[in-house]
């Protein structure tokens, strides 16, 4: 793939605001622990001049061009991971324009401000990954006409800080599973935030939208039903490339939704991959050991070899996914499982090696391969664990699911 000149200047615009703006604090501020929502939103709005954001004047340019996005998610994961992460799960609070009137109210303002925090609640604490049967549920009134939650949901992204929720629960009325939009100004939920080894920036937390009250018109099937009877497109109501949205259409939203997260995850893992390789390649010249640099070592060269070859492999897998994504190619649900499996697995091996490299300088916590390594080795869970990419890659090579 070839980037426009357009693309190839918001990277670097991207890459000169960040490396500006955010590195000299990132240290510590990951050190500190989650981001503040106010800190998030300062970034958040800076990056929408940048045109990345989920705000309708920004969500299009950000989410509409696949290759900003994938171009977005390595820059910034090259310089802080956490950021990524956090900017990319708000992504539920696109639906906020379409959902029903009580919180278009309360949260399109914000929205249309940028300063609408989202997060995608899927995980729950005896479940783990299995989103087709979920232990939330949403039980119907039909004298009050509302749904009511009931359940837990935990390592939500952005969870302690969210003004709405996109969470996965079972419809009791029908026993499908289906995802409803929750704003805490209506329907507060509570939150507890989750200490972790990586992605330290990131509020992670476990939530209890136990009470939480829904109106039908706030679960997602109906806010695509209802919007697109009034006239909108599937681009206007999930601002993905037309290709992306097709999707929507052939798959479950949730599966269509985290093949573009995977994508993601992808270039976030070769982002990081590309910041420790950096590192370890300046280290080489200026680590002197038995009378030269170290890079003149054979062993030393070797290393830098196989971080080199993984990272290359890497951006090559992760562009076919994004290739696949965005061209709606059948095999993109394949391709992006495993892109996200494999590229977020060498991103242990590369930070890993950058660690070797260093020797004893890279266990210093005052050295940024550290959180490097914590951050690569968070990659692999999250947003469907290796393990969950490698049954989903087998399925969809076989036709014969190994899920249970």
């Amino acid at each position: 793939m070839q980037l426009t000149p357009e693309q190839e200047a918001f990277g670097q615009d991207l890459r000169d605001y960040l490396e500006t703006e955010v590195e000299p604090d990132v240290d510590e501020l990951d050190r500190n622990g989650p981001m503040s929502r106010d800190r998030m939103l300062d970034y958040m709005g800076d990056l929408r001049e940048l045109g990345v954001g989920h705000d309708p004047g920004t969500v299009e340019e950000y989410f509409g061009d696949l290759w900003r996005f994938a171009i977005a998610s390595e820059e910034i994961s090259r310089v802080w991971p956490s950021l990524n992460v956090a900017l990319q799960m708000s992504f539920p609070a696109v639906f906020v324009e379409h959902a029903g009137e009580r919180t278009r109210e309360t949260m399109l303002p914000r929205l249309e401000d940028g300063q609408c925090i989202g997060c995608l609640a899927v995980t729950e604490p005896d479940g783990g990954s299995d989103t087709a049967r979920p232990d939330v549920v949403a039980e119907y009134d039909e004298d009050e006409e509302l749904y009511t939650l009931r359940g837990e949901k935990t390592w939500v992204g952005n969870g302690g800080v969210a003004d709405v929720a996109l969470v996965v629960a079972e419809d009791e009325r029908t026993g499908v599973s289906d995802m409803f939009l929750v704003d805490y100004e209506n329907e507060p939920w509570a939150a507890e935030s989750i200490d972790k080894l990586g992605w330290k920036g990131v509020d992670n937390a476990r939530m209890d939208f136990t009470g939480c009250r829904v109106p039908p018109e706030n679960k997602l099937m109906n806010i695509v039903g209802n919007a697109m009877a009034d006239g909108h497109g599937m681009s206007d109501i999930v601002p993905f490339p037309e290709s992306v949205t097709d999707l929507f259409a052939r798959q479950k939203p949730l599966n269509a939704t985290f093949s573009f997260m995977r994508t993601g995850m992808a270039f976030m893992a070769v982002g990081i991959m590309q910041a420790a390789f950096e590192e370890a390649l300046a280290y080489v010249d200026e680590r002197e050991t038995f009378g030269k640099p170290i890079a003149g070592h054979q062993l030393v060269q070797g290393k830098l070899y196989e971080m080199n070859a993984a990272l290359v492999a890497s951006r090559g897998t992760a562009r076919r996914a994004a290739e696949a994504l965005e061209s709606g190619a059948p095999e993109a649900r394949r391709l992006t499982s495993l892109a996200k499996g494999y590229c977020c697995e060498r991103s242990k091996d590369v930070t890993d090696e950058a660690i070797q490299v260093f020797g004893g300088e890279g266990l210093k916590t005052e050295r940024r391969l550290e959180r490097y390594y914590r951050d690569a080795r968070t990659m692999t869970i999250p947003d469907g664990t290796t393990e969950i990419q490698k049954l989903i890659v087998g399925k969809e090579l076989t036709g014969t699911s190994a899920y249970n």
